[in-house]
């Protein structure tokens, strides 16, 4: 079934039309961790115990900050501050992963944020945890962790509670001032969408459109046509008014449609086993501008993966293991096999939308031998496939 993700922001609630790349580093010149801020190198929720670490986090500072909203920043050193990004992160089923863990989960958003200094592919995340009066707590068991457990902030600690704890002062002040500083204006308005134009080779087409007199999105393509209809590889889309990158692909193509009011982007995936392959809808995302200062993204799964031959598909599972277990053992492969490792993760990701139950912990098992071959496409192709596979079944 399709899910739909509708997230509502207004200039009274979480956006205020922040520019949230100047609220981070309005977070890292002014504060240190403490209990409304976090700040990780990367986040793991590809094992429990990452996902655990992630959700006790949110739970702390969802329970710290009862009246204000709460970040963690990813993609910073933790000792020196140092800017290094990661990877784009979709987000689509973050909210999904906190629900299932928590009781009265905190709603919360990630975004991605672009940063001129960084690689074209690198981000930095920006998690925000808003508001909620209820307290958070674990609704199973999880890692170290029993069912009923409370997390609360003490500095910059997460701090486990089975009974309970006293907020002895909130951030509302603080982060309310912190969060103006970051106030979004003209000035910045005309800096990002000069950024995006100029970080753009001419052959991707940068370009901009304002809706409603006040929302500005960015984007950049190359662009090819297939009969009538026109695709975008290689994309990048930011909602320069927050400096949040709403769209990244390297491999994927793209369709984009706009009018007064919506900006729509659906994304397309090739997939074929052999040389057949064909595009196809993956998701849609629409984004709706008001007339009052708000808008909403809306997000659907367009995806029915298609059904190949199980008897094909259990040679192509077979002749991929055999790879695998040639790079663990560091042996040389064959031709064919050197062949079949630029589409290995792929028939992986095929594998595992039919049925074949081991085939995503194999392919995340491949992730540190490819990210070693000299050759990075198909590394490239894990990342993609780890990423659509996020989306169609879940963290």
């Amino acid at each position: 079934m399709p899910y739909i993700q509708d997230y509502f922001i207004t200039l009274n609630q979480i956006s205020k039309m922040i520019n949230k790349r100047l609220l981070i580093k309005t977070l890292l010149s002014h504060t240190d961790e403490n209990s409304f801020y976090d700040k990780k190198q990367r986040l793991n929720l590809s094992n429990k115990i990452g996902k655990t670490k992630f959700i006790k986090h949110v739970c702390a500072l969802s329970n710290s900050n009862p009246e204000n909203n709460s970040y963690i920043v990813v993609g910073v050193e933790d000792e020196s501050n140092k800017i290094i990004g990661v990877d784009f992160y979709d987000d689509s089923k973050i909210q999904n992963l906190v629900n299932a863990y928590l009781v009265n989960p905190p709603k919360i958003q990630y975004e991605n944020i672009g940063f001129p200094k960084l690689q074209k592919h690198k981000v930095i995340g920006l998690v925000t945890i808003q508001p909620t009066a209820a307290i958070t707590t674990l609704n199973k068991n999880a890692w170290k962790y029993s069912k009923g457990t409370a997390f609360y902030r003490r500095g910059s600690n997460s701090m486990p509670t089975t009974t309970s704890f006293e907020i002895r002062n909130t951030n509302k002040y603080l982060v309310e001032s912190l969060e103006k500083m970051a106030s979004n204006n003209i000035e910045l308005t005309l800096d990002g969408v000069f950024d995006f134009l100029n970080s753009h080779k001419a052959e991707f087409k940068p370009q901009y459109k304002v809706f409603k007199e006040q929302f500005v999105i960015c984007w950049a393509g190359k662009k090819n046509t297939t009969g009538d209809k026109t695709y975008y590889s290689r994309v990048d889309i930011e909602l320069i008014n927050e400096q949040v990158r709403l769209y990244y692909s390297f491999l994927d193509q793209v369709s984009i449609e706009y009018n007064s009011s919506t900006f729509i982007v659906t994304e397309y995936i090739k997939l074929g086993i052999n040389e057949d392959h064909k595009y196809y809808p993956l998701e849609k995302k629409s984004i709706h501008f008001k007339d009052n200062g708000k808008y909403n993204m809306v997000t659907d799964l367009l995806f029915d993966p298609p059904d190949y031959d199980r008897k094909i598909l259990y040679q192509i599972f077979n002749d991929n293991n055999i790879i695998l277990k040639k790079l663990k053992s560091n042996v040389t492969l064959t031709s064919i096999e050197q062949k079949n490792l630029k589409k290995f993760p792929t028939t992986y990701f095929i594998c595992a939308l039919n049925g074949f139950t081991t085939a995503k912990s194999k392919l995340t098992e491949s992730k540190s031998y490819l990210k070693a071959l000299e050759d990075k496409s198909a590394y490239i192709l894990y990342k993609e496939s780890i990423r659509v596979l996020r989306k169609v079944k879940g963290l």
